[in-house]
């Protein structure tokens, strides 16, 4: 079994909970009994999706066709996920309480939004990471300086909070399970113009207290995060975690949506292409989709089990991004004083090269 069989067969997995035509087909490959499960495990693993991997094969009571080692791995790998789930909304309800009563409104992005909007059938399917949050801009530092009164700190000793980053300073918490990232910003500086608080804050859903992008928007981000953000676009990666997500978010679309934007159609339908095309066609919403995407869709496909040439590209992109980031941070750094105290809290800052040169630092209390 090759990367790309991989890919694709994972992804069609994550459908068979909705997909009855998947379903059957994933069904009759289980039982050739010629599935290459260790590529599966470390596919989706990397992917993130192990966990929904085995919570969907389950529901279609296909867990007899694997081995019984494998079954009893991946139990004790989703259980061990879904505990931390469980620590992780409880956190951000906490989060969410706190920031309320000093009259600041969090809005939940990406992995811990689904999970406290319900996206999931079991919270175990979505591995999170940090708990990210947006807040309007005003409100930011003050939000940032209420969690830091409540036990949270930078382990780096960031003092220093960057107008230049999209997000203040990573904060984390000796008794909580999640970092907390507060966002001003959705998307990296030269896009966020075109997507950011002004642009969602019209359209929010309210769930139980709690505040949410609409499922457009979250439709919108998921592809922005990893397209824009992460460079996917350029990259030609593809994270079947965010098709997954989308996948799901398009069930909750309550009517037929155009999803579509202006200034970021490039990314978002080159994005939409893919992860529909990996995992399944939306029923709710529809994109633009022309020779353009059709041309991504086949480079990307054309380049997945090249794994000499796709390395090859990917170092020469990632090289090329670094030094463009670089070099217009310390251009910038010349005559901006937010970029300049960035830079300098940087050159200045013991543990900053103590980690770039691989020294462990251990954590404030």
């Amino acid at each position: 079994m090759t990367y790309k069989e991989a890919i694709f067969f994972i992804g069609k997995c994550l459908t068979i909970s909705h997909e009855k035509q998947n379903r059957s087909e994933i069904e009759l490959e289980l039982k050739k009994n010629k599935i290459d499960w260790d590529i599966i495990v470390k596919v989706s693993t990397a992917q993130y999706v192990f966990p929904a991997l085995y919570c969907n094969l389950q529901s279609a009571d296909f867990l007899q066709y694997l081995p019984i080692d494998l079954v009893e791995y991946m139990i004790h790998i989703t259980d061990l996920n879904r505990e931390r789930n469980q620590q992780i909304i409880k956190q951000a309800k906490e989060i969410n309480e706190l920031l309320l009563a000093n009259n600041i409104t969090p809005i939940f992005l990406k992995g811990t939004g689904n999970l406290l909007e319900g996206l999931y059938e079991d919270i175990a399917e979505r591995m999170v990471g940090d708990i990210d949050l947006l807040i309007h801009n005003q409100n930011c530092e003050s939000a940032y300086k209420l969690l830091q009164k409540n036990g949270y700190f930078n382990k780096n000793k960031i003092s220093k909070i960057s107008k230049y980053h999209r997000h203040l300073p990573r904060i984390i918490h000796v008794n909580k399970i999640g970092a907390v990232e507060i966002h001003k910003e959705m998307l990296r500086k030269e896009k966020s113009k075109f997507f950011n608080y002004d642009f969602i804050k019209n359209s929010l859903e309210k769930i139980n207290g709690i505040t949410f992008l609409s499922f457009e928007n979250q439709i919108k981000l998921t592809v922005f995060s990893k397209f824009i953000n992460d460079d996917a676009y350029l990259l030609k990666n593809i994270s079947l975690r965010a098709a997954y997500d989308i996948f799901l978010l398009d069930k909750k679309l309550k009517k037929h949506t155009s999803i579509n934007h202006n200034h970021l159609n490039k990314e978002l339908n080159a994005g939409l292409k893919l992860y529909t095309s990996i995992l399944s066609q939306p029923k709710n919403f529809s994109f633009i989709s022309s020779k353009k995407e059709n041309i991504y869709l086949n480079k990307y496909i054309n380049s997945i089990d090249n794994t000499k040439q796709k390395s090859l590209t990917t170092k020469k992109v990632k090289s090329y991004l670094w030094f463009k980031s670089r070099f217009t941070i310390l251009f910038k750094a010349l005559f901006n004083k937010s970029y300049f105290t960035f830079v300098f809290s940087r050159l200045t800052d013991l543990n900053w090269y103590k980690k770039k040169i691989g020294f462990k630092t251990k954590p404030n209390s």
